[in-house]
């Protein structure tokens, strides 16, 4: 998603759009535009069991829309369509660079190639078999984006792998994972057995990664960012270290501890620079998805 934003709008250095205070906390923005969002949509329905044409819908959905747009320009200021920014180099030289569209200055100031990354999930349920693509129905944020949703489905081992090459070559790795399940946020830790839950209060919890899956006790529902590992003697990873979103406060400094443990289990998807696939894998990328359903557990970190 955040390669089709680039794509289609480029970016621009913070001090030319800087945070508001929905963008660093946007529940209350979040709220009252899904409200909106569903009186829209009832007031469309209604339009159409009253016979409207569908020319006057898309009038009602144009008109709509102009309201989207004025509340999150509201929210979080209108975006540049150019700008002159004016900084200092490493070696304290004055640089100003003038009337440049964020297009632009993606190409010529930042120029990450994009399109080297691909998405690689774990998701062990019989409806999606390994070394398969899939993408999830109405999944995406640009309209007509050159960039799909797309997932290769690949067996843990793997995802443990490709995350250490991509460690070892110094590219940190984002992750998509259930961080809501074992975790300790004073303390820092994703761990399963940092809380005795089961001890506590004489139950256990048998369903295997696919099974929670399959019966909604777990899906992704945050993202993080794994910055180092932990290996053993003989290369297989102990602990990962994870650098988190919630404050400098939880955790050393904001970071946490992960048990490999943990990640097996709650992490679903890892984003990787696709030379860390081996050819087979990459060659599974380049086939064409499977579509899951709107609300498969796949998309639930989008939602």
């Amino acid at each position: 998603m955040f390669r089709s934003l680039v794509d289609k709008y480029g970016a621009v250095p913070k001090d030319c759009y800087p945070e508001t205070a929905a963008s660093s906390n946007s529940m209350e923005m979040r709220r009252y535009l899904t409200m909106q969002l569903r009186s829209f949509a009832m007031q469309l329905r209604k339009a159409a069991s009253e016979g409207t044409s569908a020319d006057g819908l898309r009038e009602m959905k144009d008109s709509m829309m102009n309201k989207v747009y004025r509340i999150l320009c509201i929210s979080l200021g209108k975006p540049p369509v150019s700008f002159t920014w004016e900084t200092r180099d490493k070696d304290g030289e004055f640089i100003r660079i003038s009337d440049i569209t964020p297009q632009d200055f993606y190409k010529e100031y930042i120029g990450w190639d994009l399109d080297e990354y691909v998405t690689v999930i774990n998701a062990p349920t019989a409806d999606k078999p390994y070394n398969r693509t899939f993408t999830v129905k109405y999944l995406g944020n640009v309209r007509d984006g050159r960039y799909p949703v797309k997932y290769l489905n690949l067996p843990m081992d793997d995802l443990r792998d490709i995350t250490i090459r991509q460690l070892k070559a110094g590219e940190p790795v984002w992750f998509g994972s259930d961080a809501g399940k074992f975790s300790y946020r004073d303390g820092g830790l994703f761990t399963t057995d940092a809380l005795d839950i089961a001890g506590l209060m004489d139950i256990d919890f048998p369903m295997s990664k696919a099974e929670r899956l399959d019966y909604c006790d777990s899906l992704m529902n945050h993202a993080m960012v794994i910055t180092g590992v932990d290996l053993d003697d003989s290369g297989k990873p102990i602990r990962w270290k994870v650098e988190n979103s919630w404050g400098s406060e939880p955790g050393r400094k904001g970071y946490y501890v992960m048990s490999d443990e943990w990640f097996g289990e709650y992490a679903y998807q890892i984003l990787l620079n696709r030379k860390y696939l081996s050819p087979e894998q990459s060659a599974a990328f380049d086939t064409d998805p499977v579509v899951l359903a709107p609300w498969d557990p796949m998309g639930s970190l989008a939602l």
